[in-house]
């Protein structure tokens, strides 16, 4: 696995051994960068990015090195996302590691303009931690929630939030929700 664009594309990252991770494969985060930056009014150096079950940390590294002001990661095991996020010696400043159960997400004193969930398929964990995100108030009003789910899952979406486009790469489908 490696970063597929910006100022570190190439760099590979590491993956933990022998563990049951499924990170967005790189051909989909491609394909979401590109999508975001096609539809976005505002510049890559202004957003912030909530990385949650950020498992290696691809999402959110891949944020910034393609500029994003910063990148919050959140899982319970950080192992990972910290070795791979100590490879961005230039970018310590832009970047903070939350251990945290994303079913109980911590309140925070800033919001996100991009918040990307993967939660492991098909366990009921989305719909939960999107009510998080939405009862936390972690995402600003013109932001957008990215959500990574199993092609053939179904789920509710909350009325807060409204799907805007989908897209389908392998067995993920992508989800692209904002705040009605």
């Amino acid at each position: 696995m490696r970063i597929i664009g910006g100022k570190y594309r190439g760099k590979k990252l590491l993956s933990p051994v022998g563990k049951a991770v499924r990170p967005t494969a790189e051909r989909a985060r491609e394909a979401v960068f590109n999508i975001l930056y096609s539809h976005l009014d505002i510049e890559f150096e202004e957003l912030s990015v909530a990385d949650i079950f950020a498992g290696t940390g691809a999402f959110g590294l891949e944020a910034i090195s393609r500029g994003f002001k910063s990148a919050t990661f959140v899982d319970m095991d950080i192992t990972t996302v910290t070795r791979n996020a100590k490879m961005f010696l230039t970018e310590q400043n832009k970047i903070k590691i939350i251990k945290a159960n994303a079913l109980n997400l911590p309140r925070l004193k800033n919001q996100f303009n991009i918040v990307f969930m993967d939660a492991p398929y098909a366990k009921g964990l989305t719909e939960k931690v999107l009510s998080q995100i939405i009862m936390k108030n972690w995402l600003n009003d013109s932001g957008l929630c990215i959500v990574e789910i199993r092609q053939d899952e179904n789920i509710a979406i909350p009325d807060t939030l409204e799907l805007i486009d989908e897209r389908l790469y392998g067995l993920a489908r992508i989800l692209f929700l904002r705040r009605k």
